[in-house]
């Protein structure tokens, strides 16, 4: 298949895959998010589709396994998925949970403030959820050095907090 005919394919494609993905996503807005991602991953990783095989089975399934890793990562960050209209679920923490937090967040901010910037920069976007290559690309620097570098700060916050080294949430 050449580029140009598996581009075609893909675009046809765009539709079905919006469709599947509010599905997955029950929002619009997330669907058009996981339908361009899987595209972008689809052209990315061309070279491993298999001409003579169901092109639309192997494009879905990119778009299947992005929405279950990113579903995974929602719940490994503790991220609730709530469809309600006044969004009750997130709306009524306890009281004494949120003070916590509070203090927690701001303990925490303060040190990340205390790291150098070569460190703190690509943390913090690391934490917002940049992915390594955006990182680099935007601060002009080798990936290896982006992962070094958010390792650093790492290390150097589990010294700044040893009262959280070890807690889970």
């Amino acid at each position: 298949m050449s580029t140009v005919e598996f581009n075609e394919a893909l675009i046809g494609m765009e539709g079905n895959l919006h469709s599947f993905a509010l599905n997955f996503t029950r929002n619009n807005e997330d669907a058009k998010d996981l339908t361009q991602e899987t595209m972008l991953k689809a052209i990315t990783y061309r070279n491993y589709y298999t001409p003579q095989t169901n092109f639309r089975a192997w494009v879905f399934t990119i778009m299947r396994n992005i929405f279950i890793n990113q579903y995974r990562r929602k719940v490994k960050g503790g991220t609730i998925f709530d469809h309600s209209k006044d969004l009750y679920l997130l709306n009524t923490a306890d009281a004494d949970s949120s003070a916590l937090n509070a203090l927690t967040h701001k303990e925490v901010s303060q040190q990340i403030d205390k790291l150098e910037q070569e460190y703190k920069q690509p943390f913090e976007m690391h934490f917002q959820g940049f992915k390594y290559k955006e990182i680099a690309d935007s601060l002009d620097i080798p990936i290896g050095t982006v992962k070094s570098r958010i390792f650093i700060a790492r290390k150097k916050l589990m010294d700044f907090l040893p009262d959280y080294k070890y807690r889970n949430n």
